[in-house]
């Protein structure tokens, strides 16, 4: 057992030294639109921030609002010098989409990819089709003056990298598409064919830049991710929530590549796992050293008996002293720790490794190599599955977001439950055979011991060694057979009890434990999920 405590303790201490702190682009996505748009993000030690990119006025007079007026000198060789996207038709506004280098709009310094077109020469276009607004512009003359405003959250659609090439409208034709980039770079229709001069910015007029600003911090404090599409057990192809203990959430970050979301999600899961590790250490002052946080963290549990359209909730599981506890949110405080939904006694719970792996095949895989057999009421998309079966035969199923946290809920489920039978040192229970009240204790020291409620005289006592083999009713009856040292010969015992289950989940946990302590590493060789880790 000591060995397992010290090989969980390193693999926490590997999570601190992992601190992640990192930036990089991705895109939010909107699920009632379907639009996605750039953001950066910025994660540190405790905060996860999201930018997005303005404009914003460097130098020169600031005005308060952020529309932009700018007067265009259309060119005989090179018209505007921009291309626009979108429409009124796509329920989207008219933005710039290319501004092309060392013409008229890219000398004005003031026209930047992202700008929705808001007039034009005094002409509202807010509501306006692509091919108006396309008209608009192409007839406007040589001077043109657009008002634009920038657009933070423009659909992704809308932007292209500077300097890609996009198809242009069909000038001759006269149709142009909204999503693609209409050219007004070329030679436009003008009345006049003089060349004009070149537009360029004013000393005294303001200066603008498109910069990355901060609008949303999520503190990772107690925080959980959540990679599944609401109500639905299946995943969101890329992407992942980050939702804070107050309910904040960055909305669904969407990257461009799987192994881009990958990076991310460990990096931000194991930020939230340092910060719940300071969160437990915290804890641990405030309590006795038989009473310590083991472990804590968020999970789904999945709700059984109910057609429900949320197959899932969010809990905060936590083991602390002698206790397994459920709770709908996390204890923040002393007192919070009594308002868990449930709490069950460690020594009477029976923790257990359900699914690991989402396709089929690999399923397979895991049955053959794992040994282990799926449960029908367990037949969903989502893996990382594990229960936790408590008293009177009820059982209480979670899933996690990655393989590593199941490996962890399993050792520490493993190290809560072998501190508690060290601690304990010995459980017993009431029940009768034929009428009669007896006691049955387990001991670590001593094993199996039964003894008359009212004189306490000892009947029988078996080492845990001696424990052969045991059968059970499934209701209230328990058959065990132990071996008689002496005469070799199998005796069996039968016992009744009120909670069978808890009794046996009993068993369970200090022959467990009494195994570990004399040989550490069979618990490892045992451990489901770490040798699924190892082996993929």
């Amino acid at each position: 057992y000591h060995c397992g405590g010290c090989q969980i303790l390193l693999f926490i201490c590997i999570l601190t030294f992992s601190l992640q702190t990192k930036t990089g682009i991705a895109l939010l996505y909107d699920e009632g639109s379907e639009n996605a748009f750039d953001i950066r993000l910025k994660l540190t030690k405790e905060v996860l921030t999201i930018q997005k990119q303005d404009v914003v006025c460097v130098s020169g007079s600031n005005h308060s609002t952020n529309h932009r007026t700018v007067t265009l000198h259309r060119q005989p060789v090179g018209g505007l010098g921009l291309s626009i996207k979108g429409g009124a038709e796509h329920k989207v506004p008219v933005v710039i989409s290319k501004i092309f280098k060392d013409q008229a709009a890219d000398q004005t310094g003031m026209l930047f990819i992202g700008d929705a077109v808001i007039q034009v020469n005094g002409i509202n276009v807010e509501n306006a089709t692509h091919e108006e607004v396309v008209h608009l512009l192409r007839n406007a003359g040589d001077e043109v003056t657009i008002t634009v405003q920038y657009l933070r959250e423009a659909p992704s659609f809308l932007k292209l990298p500077l300097g890609s090439p996009g198809p242009s409208s069909d000038h001759s034709s006269g149709a142009s598409s909204p999503l693609f980039d209409s050219g007004l770079h070329l030679n436009g229709n003008s009345s006049n064919t003089a060349p004009s001069s070149p537009s360029s910015p004013i000393a005294n007029e303001p200066k603008y830049e498109k910069r990355w600003l901060d609008t949303l911090s999520v503190p990772l404090s107690m925080a959980r991710i959540s990679r599944y599409k609401a109500g639905t057990d299946k995943l969101r192809s890329n992407a992942f929530e980050v939702l804070a203990l107050d309910g904040v959430s960055t909305g669904i970050i969407q990257f461009y590549t799987s192994q881009e979301s990958a990076d991310w999600l460990r990096a931000v899961s194991t930020n939230i796992g340092d910060l719940t590790l300071q969160n437990m250490k915290m804890a641990n002052k405030c309590c006795s050293p038989c009473d310590q946080v083991v472990h804590m963290g968020w999970v789904n549990e999945r709700i059984q008996g109910i057609d429900s359209s949320q197959p899932y909730k969010y809990k905060f599981l936590a083991l602390k002293g002698s206790s397994f506890y459920i709770f709908s949110t996390p204890p923040v405080s002393t007192l919070d720790w009594v308002r868990a939904e449930k709490i069950y006694n460690l020594c009477e719970v029976l923790f257990k490794v359900h699914k690991l792996w989402l396709a089929d095949d690999c399923w397979l895989q895991a049955n053959f190599y794992l040994g282990l057999h799926q449960d029908y009421d367990l037949e969903d998309q989502r893996p990382y599955c594990f229960s936790v079966m408590v008293g009177q035969g009820k059982s209480h199923f979670f899933n996690v977001e990655l393989g590593s946290e199941l490996a962890v809920w399993e050792k520490s489920f493993q190290r809560a439950i072998f501190m508690e039978v060290q601690r304990t040192g010995s459980k017993t229970y009431m029940c009768s055979w034929q009428g009669e009240a007896l006691c049955f204790t387990v001991d670590f020291a001593l094993g199996f011991t039964c003894f008359d409620s009212k004189t306490k005289n000892v009947l029988w006592r078996f080492k845990f060694s001696q424990l052969k083999g045991s059968s059970d009713d499934g209701k209230t009856r328990v058959k065990l057979l132990f071996q008689n040292l002496d005469t070799k010969q199998i005796e069996m015992k039968e016992l009744e009890f009120q909670d069978l289950t808890a009794i046996l989940h009993c068993i369970h946990s200090f022959i467990a434990a009494k195994v570990a302590s004399v040989d550490p590493m069979f618990i490892d060789s045992q451990s489901i999920a770490r040798r699924y880790m190892y082996s993929n």
